[in-house]
């Protein structure tokens, strides 16, 4: 008997009822897909979290948390979540099959009032949608309440995301339902209530809101740093002094190869696409994922452009380092890094890739290409390699060592996607350094021009190096 269902073992469905066990709720999580049950019985969790393997395990042996595939334990259930997908349908907009079908599966089963709370994404009125739909397969008259719950955790710190939650949103119209979703979460909120409350509606587009601004933000700073590019600024400047006004904050000022993942894609795409329907103009959601795209591809033609002096990009070694769409997690969808690589495969390079944690899923991505290679670690990744491009800033790279790596390499390009390495420093060390919106210093420059002078045997010092139109050939 568990005091909690929840619908969906995927990243908020896993993530959600291991938490609400480790607070001391029995809880049961129930999916149709036999297979992901079975391991996740046996220990094996789907997809990449920190810390959560221990967490599951730890509340598996305190018979806090099972697994099912059986709608059974809704009959006895206080709360019941519905955390199923909601992917993205031909025309943008959420697919709410799934959702649906969780409906109709919890009306079966209900026996006595119990407050469902769907945290799948979905658009507004999908609440509506669901009372109707459990009502329908009801076996008798039971009064339930179906309330809205949206989630706001993040990939790779989704634990402290529900443990510590910036905000818990309740969407309701029910004062019971709240009542009971309020004493759920209180383990959550002990030391600062942290619970809003508000109508449905609101809740439902809050998600949708939230993931629209964060998104905005990134691609205003991206196309940004094609102006600063242009001028000769450095958006890591602009970006201090622009964080430094605390109505802007610093959250999510950050240039670099584009935002991907299952959320903001998706979720600005959803958005334009129940603004068509309800015939709203949205020109701002529309250009940031337009200014996304372009970002995407904007590593690739640096790329290219550098090596057009250079006999052009085919046949060139090009490592990649990180893959995942961010740290932390093993996520490849939307991933900035396959625009990358599907475009420069398709140039003719030849890739060296490595992730920490997301090979196997990137295996899968990018099944049936020629010309790559999946290495072990990112100094096997950079041997013989003409340039290397940083796609997602794993930690782990901050603390390379990068006399090592370029000592491996056939070239020094590096192209920093992310902007974590400093020019200067770079420079200093041997490397031709690219970053986003980050003008080249005069150091990185030099370098250059002295491997070239170097190789047409002059003998410039720098200030004639600088001013020979010649090395530019």
């Amino acid at each position: 008997m568990s005091d909690i269902v929840v619908i969906g073992v995927g990243y908020v469905g896993l993530v959600t009822g291991t938490c609400f066990a480790e607070m001391g709720h029995t809880v049961t999580c129930i999916d149709i897909d036999k297979s992901k049950i079975e391991k996740l019985k046996k220990g094996t969790i789907p997809f990449y979290e920190p810390g959560l393997k221990e967490l599951v395990e730890r509340n598996q042996k305190g018979k806090r948390l099972q697994f099912s595939t059986s709608y059974e334990d809704v009959q006895n259930a206080k709360a019941c979540f519905i955390a199923v997908g909601t992917p993205e349908g031909k025309t943008g907009k959420a697919d709410l099959s799934q959702v649906e079908a969780a409906a109709q599966a919890i009306g079966k089963h209900l026996r006595h009032y119990t407050v469902i709370v769907n945290k799948s994404t979905a658009p507004v009125g999908t609440v509506k949608l669901l009372k109707g739909l459990i009502r329908d397969h009801l076996e008798e008259d039971i009064p339930f309440d179906v309330v809205s719950c949206p989630e706001f955790l993040k990939e790779g710190s989704a634990i402290d995301d529900c443990m510590k939650p910036d905000r818990i949103i309740i969407g309701s119209d029910s004062e019971k339902a709240t009542r009971v979703l309020k004493r759920l979460y209180s383990s959550f909120t002990f030391n600062h209530d942290r619970i809003l409350i508000m109508d449905i509606e609101s809740a439902e587009l809050t998600k949708y809101a939230s993931n629209a601004m964060l998104a905005t933000r990134i691609s205003f700073m991206n196309e940004l740093s094609w102006m600063c590019e242009k001028v000769g600024a450095n958006i890591n400047a602009v970006r201090k002094g622009m964080s430094a006004d605390h109505r802007i904050g610093y959250h999510f000022l950050y240039a670099g190869a584009g935002y991907g993942g299952s959320c903001f894609p998706k979720d600005i795409r959803a958005l334009c696409a129940l603004s068509a329907e309800l015939k709203c103009e949205t020109p701002l959601l529309e250009a940031v994922e337009a200014i996304n795209e372009k970002q995407k591809k904007r590593l690739s033609k640096r790329i290219s452009d550098y090596f057009s002096k250079k006999g052009g990009i085919q046949g060139k070694t090009i490592a990649i380092w990180g893959l995942a769409f961010k740290p932390n997690t093993d996520d490849m969808r939307d991933a900035p890094s396959l625009t990358l690589i599907h475009s420069l495969l398709k140039k003719g390079a030849i890739l060296r890739l490595y992730d920490p944690i997301a090979m196997p899923n990137a295996k899968k991505a990018l099944k049936g290409e020629e010309n790559l290679r999946f290495c072990i670690s990112e100094y096997q990744a950079a041997q013989h390699a003409d340039a290397i491009v940083l796609v997602t800033e794993w930690k782990q790279f901050r603390f390379v060592n990068l006399n090592t790596v370029l000592s491996k390499m056939r070239g020094n390009a590096f192209f920093d996607g992310r902007n974590q390495y400093h020019p200067k420093e770079m420079a200093a060390k041997g490397y031709r350094y690219f970053g986003i919106g980050v003008p080249p210093t005069p150091a990185a420059l030099l370098s250059e021009l002295r491997s070239i002078n170097a190789k047409k045997s002059k003998r410039y010092d720098d200030h004639r190096l600088l001013n020979d139109p010649a090395l530019f050939d």
